[in-house]
């Protein structure tokens, strides 16, 4: 889930503009920022050590902006300077405390290290905050939060506030349908998964929870259409590798 929060702030910074017209206006400010989006290109290539170069270049040039800041962040928990890391997406936040973009990559960095309440804590902020433009994002990043805390009935509400927002969000229904599998209300995670493909292409995590779905409903036939569009469409992941490994533990 986290990660899934990380790679969408990864591309959020990818995304910003070059300079804005304060950074035009500074130099040093334009050339952090720059440096910043570096750092996460190079991130994104698995190029470490070439990433955390720029974002200490960035941190030298500018270190009270808070894209700089989050890059840094996204760097050194991924050098698995976790310490470091935190103090990063904390300074995110000192350096503008109304950003969403900040208090949800604070609280995803909770979320990972199993400070669920604090990560939650954090993702409602964001989700309240009148500046966030996609609340439901951070309403589905709560839910995320508390299911992966074990605190389903929580974690289904947060979703459903999302829902609310925006009823075609296409991670809500994945998260609700990964809730209602594990409660076992089956029925309704298959109609949550249904809703999912109705609205987004298919991604190996919902084909597989396709048939582990299916699979306990022991409607063997929809499990192996979900297993053939998973072998077809993402032959070289992990979630296959996952699939593999449930259907030999099956047949044993």
């Amino acid at each position: 889930m986290t990660a899934r929060v990380t790679a969408l702030l990864a591309a959020w910074l990818l995304a910003l503009p070059a300079a804005g017209q304060d950074a035009a206006a500074d130099p040093m400010h334009e050339a952090g920022l720059i440096n910043a989006r570096l750092a996460m290109e190079y991130l994104k290539r698995e190029q470490l050590q070439v990433a955390r170069e720029k974002v200490e270049k960035a941190l030298l040039q500018h270190p009270r902006d808070v894209t700089v800041q989050l890059a840094a962040g996204l760097v050194y928990e991924r050098l698995l300077e976790k310490k470091r890391a935190e103090q990063h997406f904390r300074q995110a936040l000192r350096a503008d405390a109304s950003s969403p973009e900040a208090q949800n990559a604070l609280g995803a960095f909770f979320c990972r290290n199993r400070q669920h309440a604090r990560g939650e804590e954090m993702f409602l902020k964001a989700a309240q905050n009148p500046l966030y433009r996609t609340p439901e994002v951070a309403y589905t990043n709560a839910g995320v939060c508390a299911r992966s805390a074990g605190k389903l009935e929580r974690a289904e509400q947060y979703l459903r506030q999302a829902l609310a927002l925006r009823s075609n969000y296409p991670e809500t229904y994945v998260q609700l349908a990964g809730v209602a599998h594990e409660r076992g209300n089956y029925l309704q995670a298959r109609a949550f998964v249904e809703r999912y493909l109705a609205i987004a292409p298919p991604s190996p995590d919902v084909l597989l929870l396709g048939y582990q779905i299916e699979a306990a409903m022991k409607d063997s036939a929809a499990a192996a259409g979900f297993a053939e569009r998973l072998r077809k469409e993402f032959p070289d992941s992990a979630q296959l590798r996952a699939l593999d490994d449930l259907e030999r533990r099956n047949r044993g």
